[in-house]
């Protein structure tokens, strides 16, 4: 994306595409899912002038059973964003839900009114309904948990909406696929958060174009995650009663029917199969938009997983733990590449839970430990250490650092994420982000949480969708849909 674009009034029938927004107007937006996520992601979009939020939707009315990063972390952000240091007080625990979406949406519009109030948003508890009734709806930004992403997008996309959604596109291949697809077919403005507005991906580029470190063979991708309880065996056997204001079977959504129990829900569901894509999911896609983008890659030939196993003493005997329903506490994943556009094959690795790759001779020589979550590229002639995501990038060791002369900033640097799909909408620029653009990582994304099931390496036709090796890897690239919610 190139810097911002100067709007001009012009009718809607002469911007190209179905339903862009002409400069003149708001593009009005229903916000679904207000857990804690999505509220903040709400404090971002709230001040964005091209946009109008007319409507909040979560299966959950308002509750203090969330999970945030610290003490009083969302009530604070609330209380300096909307300028109300009494936001909350004497609420304890974490409080989320639709009705705390629609009480920050009007306080933050009536700040700017002369009465200081605004009574304009309205809420819902089933997206379908909202649909259905709010014909005035421009677009959809999605904040669920993963196993409701894709069939928000494509229902709402089918109604001509355009889509905004929070990563990853789909926990299962055949919805991120037909994601993309409804995308493609209804030429709609899409758009994944996924860090798309990374400045230092077009750095790294330059440099890797500059033969800073030779041709790249290979990636090494590290993350602390999960913090979040994972490796879990069964499911909970306990039957705590529903939450007064939750709507259980709608949080459920295409998921087979289970009976309620909190380690399901809100920030905890990523660790389940059924709910969540475990590590690689949660933060994959942030480091796997700057990788594709360095390296021209679209999808792997084979990926192979390693995980961490657990065992009992059960009547005085060891008995491994077999863990058919969650993704385990750590693992790695490596994917093969094939040669593309004058780069050669490349080997892309995975860690997570606390594993790390080995130290590089070249943070020996300078002293220094692997950081905690990073990502290495390895060329023939050298290495580029970066961030997670590709934040300061530097040549190891610091003394080739010094010694290069970097090239001149040759490509376009992007913009905001938020503002590249607020840019699709009005039908001037594409998002870096679209639903076809990330859908080559998203699906390497869904075969490495495959991998993580299937003790084998795992031979891809991504032309066929299938694995040509494995029957039992190909079944789980569906999943089994509760009846009315098929897709």
């Amino acid at each position: 994306s190139a810097a911002a674009v100067t709007f001009s009034v012009v009718p809607r029938h002469v911007l190209g595409g179905p339903g862009h927004i002409p400069p003149s107007e708001k593009i009005n937006v229903a916000y679904i899912g207000a857990g804690t996520q999505g509220i903040r992601q709400l404090l971002a979009a709230l001040p964005k002038e091209d946009l109008k939020i007319v409507s909040v939707c979560d299966p959950n009315t308002d509750s203090t059973d969330y999970v945030a990063w610290g003490p009083n972390e969302i009530r604070n952000k609330v209380r300096e964003f909307l300028k109300k240091p009494g936001w909350g007080e004497g609420v304890a625990g974490c409080r989320c839900g639709r009705e705390v979406g629609r009480e920050i949406i009007e306080s933050y519009y009536g700040m700017s009114t002369p009465a200081g109030q605004y009574r304009g948003c309205s809420t819902y508890l089933d997206f379908r309904e909202l649909l259905d009734k709010e014909k005035d709806v421009d677009a959809l930004y999605v904040m669920t948990p993963e196993h409701l992403h894709a069939t928000i997008t494509v229902a709402a996309m089918n109604k001509g909406k355009h889509v905004i959604t929070h990563k990853t596109l789909a926990n299962v291949l055949y919805e991120a696929r037909l994601a993309r697809d409804t995308a493609k077919r209804t030429g709609l403005a899409t758009q994944m958060f996924c860090a798309a507005g990374n400045r230092s991906t077009a750095t790294i580029c330059e440099w890797v174009r500059d033969g800073a470190i030779g041709d790249v063979r290979e990636v090494h991708n590290w993350s602390s995650r999960p913090f979040w309880p994972q490796g879990m065996i069964d499911y909970p056997k306990e039957r705590p009663p529903v939450p007064d204001g939750l709507d259980w079977d709608l949080w459920l959504g295409p998921v087979p029917h289970r009976a309620y129990h909190p380690t399901y829900t809100h920030a905890v569901f990523r660790g389940w199969y059924d709910f969540g894509s475990g590590a690689l999911g949660d933060m994959g896609n942030y480091s796997f938009f700057q990788i594709w983008k360095i390296l021209k890659l679209g999808t792997p030939t084979s990926v192979e997983a390693g995980r961490s196993q657990y065992w009992e003493i059960i009547d005085h005997l060891w008995k491994k733990q077999e863990n058919k329903v969650s993704f385990p506490r750590a693992s790695t994943i490596r994917f093969e590449f094939p040669a593309r556009e004058g780069m050669p094959p490349v080997a892309l690795h995975w860690y997570d839970g606390g594993i790390r790759p080995p130290v590089p001779a070249e943070l020996e020589e300078d002293g220094r430990d692997m950081p905690d979550e990073g990502l290495l590229f390895v060329g023939d002639k050298g290495k580029i250490l970066c961030g997670f995501s590709g934040a300061d990038p530097q040549l190891i060791p610091e003394r080739k650092m010094r010694a290069y002369k970097k090239p001149p900033e040759t490509l376009p640097r992007p913009i905001e994420e938020l503002d590249q799909w607020i840019h699709a909408c009005r039908g001037t620029q594409p998002s870096d982000a679209s639903f076809e653009n990330v859908y080559p990582f998203a699906e390497t994304v869904c075969l490495g949480t495959v991998a993580l099931r299937v003790n084998k390496k795992l031979h891809w036709d991504s032309a066929n969708m299938q694995f040509t090796n494995s029957p039992e890897a190909n079944k789980l690239l569906r999943r089994e849909y509760r009846k009315g919610w098929e897709l």
